[in-house]
């Protein structure tokens, strides 16, 4: 096989060649969407997420050129520094985005582009659209398009490429340099579905920071001249055939590559929890506010439950009580006996506090899973079934249809805005009234930006 022939100079071509004025109106409106969502989310678990404090501790003290902010917390830092803690916040209250299709590319795309944006110091608003454009468009054709087994944490598996590429993009390396840029960041592809399926580890909620850190560096010694691996996916011992068995679709991967774009689909959570149990939490609220409901009528729920979701159930003990927020995030019984106590999910209802309410818990207790294999998760994720049984004997069922957030029922501007204010008063140090306004209409007009130092400036 040629260097050429290895689809990692494909992929490097589109990230060095596209340009804000090749994107379509939608890429270009969630680019954006995730800029404004996943800096909201990095604020907000400054302030809520205990376990990230080790991670800025060891940042803060191990200190170094002051280059880049530290959101939320404020200072400046080398810029790998910078990406490491800003990215274990962006994914620590698994309130970032998704695809369609699971996973979630912005947690590290995003960090890694402030990050080089920061040290580059003259990025336009319309190039920092592009790189999370390039970043997210590759990071769906790759998660589309290989044989997934839910072996590996494909958020840092691929998210490492995406990434590095959006990283590139910002720096404006070469084809060749970007394609380099790759085969350094892949050294940081790793990360098992044992991390998400665990319980009782912080790194669940933290992981992107790594790939962030990664990332930053394998771009900026890209630039410098390193080399990388001239057949990082398709070689003999290649990126697809030792982790995804030789499966993946290298004609998909590059169809319409630069002329048709997936990412205008990005989705933005409308509750700070794995995006898989939003379809139970939307069913679970709606169940009690529409047969006017209380927590003490219900006698069972039974949750009709796939594959993937079988495992936010087990071990169910440990599911129904979890021990920290991280595993509550994740843990099935839990989040249903939330949202049937509170009727709503907010990020105030996950603290160390939430964790022993006794209403939450005696409700997740009755939560009983029923494996259902029509609702394994195939390709898009899949709707979920609630059902309630009253005291009374009433059996309510509901469907997960329609949850805010997800494609059938997309967030709009105003209720990001929404969120995004939510979550900036709920930073380590909250942004006045006057700031969040000028970040969200900054943001929202970002092709207007000459320089995004405006916005850092805003968030420093």
């Amino acid at each position: 096989m040629t260097p050429a022939a290895d689809l990692s100079t494909d992929l490097a071509r589109f990230a060095a060649t596209t340009r804000f004025s090749d994107l379509p109106p939608d890429v270009v409106d969630a680019a954006k969407k995730s800029l404004l969502d996943t800096i909201g989310v990095i604020l907000a678990a400054s302030g809520t997420e205990p376990a990230v404090r080790p991670l800025i501790e060891l940042v803060q003290g191990n200190g170094g050129r002051e280059e880049c902010s530290i959101l939320g917390f404020g200072g400046r830092v080398p810029a790998s520094a910078a990406a490491l803690a800003n990215g274990a916040l962006a994914h620590a209250l698994d309130f970032d985005d998704q695809t369609p299709w699971g996973a979630h590319p912005d947690s590290s795309v995003v960090p890694t582009v402030l990050a080089l944006a920061e040290l580059k110091g003259d990025v336009t608003g319309e190039e920092l659209i592009a790189a999370v454009a390039v970043g997210q468009e590759l990071f769906i054709r790759l998660r589309r398009n290989v044989g997934w087994h839910m072996d590996w944490n494909l958020s840092t598996v691929v998210g490492c490429f995406s990434a590095a590429t959006a990283g590139a993009s910002v720096m404006k390396l070469s084809v060749e340099q970007t394609a380099h840029a790759l085969g350094i960041a892949s050294m940081q592809s790793g990360g098992t579905m044992e991390l998400i399926f665990g319980t009782g580890s912080d790194l669940r909620g933290m992981y992107a920071g790594f790939t962030s850190q990664a990332c930053v560096t394998a771009v900026l010694l890209a630039q410098r001249g390193m080399t990388g691996i001239r057949n990082l996916f398709e070689g003999e011992a290649g990126h697809f055939r030792v982790y995804f068995k030789g499966e993946f679709d290298r004609e998909k991967m590059l169809q319409g590559l630069g002329r048709e774009f997936h990412s205008g689909g990005m989705l933005y959570k409308y509750w700070p929890a794995v995006g898989n149990a939003h379809t139970y939490i939307h069913a679970s609220i709606e169940l009690m506010r529409e047969n006017g409901l209380i927590p003490d009528d219900v006698e069972e729920v039974l949750v009709h439950v796939g594959d993937f979701q079988q495992r936010m159930c087990s071990p169910l003990d440990q599911r129904q009580a979890p021990g920290t927020l991280v595993d509550a995030k994740f843990s099935l019984p839990f989040l249903v006996g939330l949202s049937l106590a509170k009727g709503s999910m907010r990020i105030s209802d996950f603290s160390t506090e939430a964790l022993k309410d006794p209403v939450v818990l005696a409700l997740a207790r009755k939560v009983v899973p029923v494996p259902d294999s029509s609702y394994d998760w195939t390709a898009k994720l899949p709707d979920g079934k609630v059902v309630v049984v009253t005291r009374d004997g009433r059996r309510l069922e509901r469907l997960g249809s329609m949850v805010p957030g997800s494609a059938d029922r997309p967030m709009t501007w105003d209720e990001l805005f929404d969120k995004f204010r939510d979550c900036a008063v709920a930073a380590a140090r909250p942004l006045p009234e006057a700031t969040i306004a000028d970040t969200q209409k900054t943001i929202r007009d970002l092709e207007t930006c000459g320089s995004i130092s405006t916005l850092l400036r805003l968030l420093a």
